[in-house]
């Protein structure tokens, strides 16, 4: 098995984990850190599958830069929506639809 290969499934590996902790967690900060989880798996299998044998791809090492960017800035924004959320209701985890 190639290097490539070995981070794409990882990749997929991540990825599902972080959905199942996404799936499977009611507490907010628990889900996103599931959601990172997911997203990092994602950025894996993406520089997993760039290398064709000869170079990596430098389209897919610049998306990959740019996600980590968007997904550090989201995360942040998210932090402090759950924080205000927290301050507000007292609760750490979302009211069920009835």
């Amino acid at each position: 098995m190639s290097g490539g290969a070995w981070y794409a499934w990882v990749g997929v590996a991540l990825s599902t984990l972080g959905f199942f902790g996404f799936v499977v967690h009611r507490h907010l900060v628990r889900r996103l850190l599931a959601f990172n989880i997911m997203g990092s798996g994602c950025f894996l299998l993406l520089v997993g599958l760039a290398g064709d044998g000869r170079a990596i791809d430098p389209v897919a090492q610049a998306l990959v830069l740019t996600g980590i960017v968007v997904a550090v800035a989201s995360t942040a924004l998210a932090l402090v929506l759950l924080r205000r959320w927290y301050r507000v209701s007292g609760e750490s985890v979302l009211p069920e639809d009835v």
